[in-house]
């Protein structure tokens, strides 16, 4: 379908000829052109207003479309602007009255904590008002027993002056023995009340003492298991037979003579089959004689010549065996810059005896326990070992020297330079002087430990049976002691006393006495235990 407005600029452009026109036509070329110029202007023209007419009222239409749609958009807007506002102003009073409830609410939580608070105020104050009245009344009820009291007071001190003049009168005694006999009973009381007191502390000590003492020396004793063989002063030499006796004794008793004299020992030679005693209390000779016999058995050649020339070898020979023993022992312990006179002299001691145990193993084993309590107790172990090596040096010397072997030790090792610890250790190890150190207590316990062992040392009978009566005479001279009996080879004394007459805390004080006069007047290896025992018996006879 064509568009009016379309065919109507296509018919001004393109008019229809007209007859005029059309014999016009045969005008000229210029005329014609010139008119066909102003028609198409004139045309032109008329279509232009056409057209922007036409424009224009389409325009206007469109405008008017946008104005009223553009009119409900804006009042769209403005409602949908207005809900939200509406929202929001519900929301944010909504919001508003939450928050006015929340205050609300923590208030009345104040107000009630307040009125509870207010409430304990209250009662505390009665209960403190009745307290201020009860304490009143107190205070005036003490002042009342007071004002009592010092009455009584007064009239017991008029009463006991009475009772005790009286006293006086009736007892024919004066004021001063009263208060002598008052004193000795109190002096009774306090050393009652000490002795107590003395065990009480003493059990305390000895029981904390005990069980770190044992640790530690149960320690020290399991890590060294030394084996002890104790010695004797005879030894007896094996021969082959009893024809060798006679030529030992020689003609006249020339060859026993010469050996006796040259060896410097004693040789028993009886009715025993198959051997030879030598006995002499001086190991190194003893040692000498019996290896010269062996050699000399050995031989077969034996005359005063003879026995000189081997006893004499056999001399040479031992003084080099002692100096390798003695230093094969500091090597043994690992010491370290050990003078070698020191060394020779711990070597003399291989042939030295002390209740028949071997002086220099005796010495090892004290120097090892030694090292390891001192290391159990934080101390250092090697001075200890270095002090119990040598506590007993003295007894390499010669009996030429005079002195104690503490004394005597001690001034060797001061020669040959050792140090403190070692020389107080070497003097004062039987307690002979005060310990400068601590390595001299865990000396003398090694030394203890040592001499106290099963099988280490023994004595001769008459020693021992002396020993215990001396044990036994100290308990019974302490009173209240009835009976006394040493035990367990002397190493225990079991004391009886009278139970009228000696309490529990006496019967302890009894025991401390006992092992002090012990301690102090007698000698004896390891230690002795006291028990006092205390016993009441009820016997009655029905007939």
């Amino acid at each position: 379908m064509l568009d009016p407005m379309s065919v109507t600029v296509h018919t001004v452009l393109n008019p229809p000829l007209t007859l005029a026109q059309a014999g016009a036509s045969s005008l000229s070329p210029t005329v014609a052109g010139a008119i066909g110029l102003v028609i198409g202007v004139v045309i032109t023209i008329v279509a232009l207003r056409l057209l922007t007419g036409q424009t224009l009222r389409r325009a206007q239409g469109e405008a008017e479309q946008i104005r009223k749609l553009a009119e409900a958009e804006a009042q769209t807007a403005a409602q949908r602007a207005e809900i939200d506002a509406e929202k929001r102003i519900l929301a944010d009073r909504e919001r508003f009255e939450n928050d006015i409830q929340s205050e609300r609410d923590a208030l009345r939580d104040k107000e009630k904590r307040l009125s509870k608070r207010e409430d304990q105020y209250e009662r505390k104050s009665d209960a403190l008002t009745m307290k201020e009245e009860r304490v009143s009344a107190k205070d005036k009820e003490l002042d009342d027993q007071r004002e009592s009291l010092k009455s009584q007071e007064e009239e017991l001190k008029t009463v006991i002056e009475r009772q005790k003049d009286e006293l006086l009168r009736v007892a024919q005694i004066s004021a001063d023995e009263a208060k002598d006999i008052v004193l000795r009973k109190i002096e009774e009381d306090a050393t009652d009340d000490a002795a107590s007191i003395v065990r009480k502390t003493t059990e305390d000590a000895q029981a904390e003492a005990r069980d770190r003492a044992r640790e530690i020396v149960l320690g020290a004793v399991q890590r060294y298991a030394g084996e002890f063989v104790a010695e004797s002063t005879a030894r007896s030499i094996p021969i082959p037979s009893d024809d060798v006796k006679g030529r030992i004794i020689g003609r006249e008793g020339r060859n026993i003579r010469a050996i006796e004299k040259a060896a410097g020992v004693d040789l028993i030679v009886d009715d025993t089959p198959g051997v030879i005693v030598v006995s002499c209390f001086d190991k190194v000779r003893q040692a000498v004689a019996a290896e010269a016999l062996g050699l000399l058995i050995e031989d077969g050649r034996i005359h005063p010549t003879r026995i000189e020339e081997v006893i004499e070898k056999v001399q040479a020979e031992f003084g080099e065996r002692i100096t390798k023993r003695g230093r094969d022992a500091v090597a043994e312990m690992k010491l370290r810059r050990v003078h070698p006179k020191i060394a020779d002299a711990m070597g003399r001691l291989a042939y030295r005896t002390s209740y028949g145990q071997n002086v220099l193993q005796h010495s090892m084993e004290v120097g090892a326990i030694s090292g390891m309590i001192a290391d159990l107790l934080g101390l250092d172990g090697r001075i200890a070992k270095r002090c119990g090596f040598l506590h007993d040096i003295g007894k390499a010397m010669d009996h030429e020297q005079e002195g104690t072997h503490p004394q005597i030790g001690h001034e060797f090792a001061k020669q040959y330079n050792e140090t403190e610890p070692v020389l107080n250790v070497i003097l004062g190890h039987h307690g002979d002087v005060p310990a400068t150190s601590f390595y001299t207590p865990i000396v003398m316990a090694a030394d203890a430990l040592s001499g106290a062992r099963p099988g280490a040392r023994r004595e001769s009978l008459e020693r021992y049976i002396k020993r215990l009566e001396e044990l036994q005479n100290i308990a019974l001279d302490q009173e209240g002691v009835t009976e006394a009996h040493a035990i367990q080879a002397g190493r225990e004394v079991r004391v009886m006393v009278d139970a009228r007459k000696v309490d529990d805390d006496k019967a302890f004080f009894i025991a401390k006495k006992i092992a002090d006069r012990v301690s102090e007047e007698m000698t004896f290896p390891g230690e002795i235990r006291v028990t006092v025992l205390r016993e009441t018996r009820a016997v009655e006879l029905a007939r």
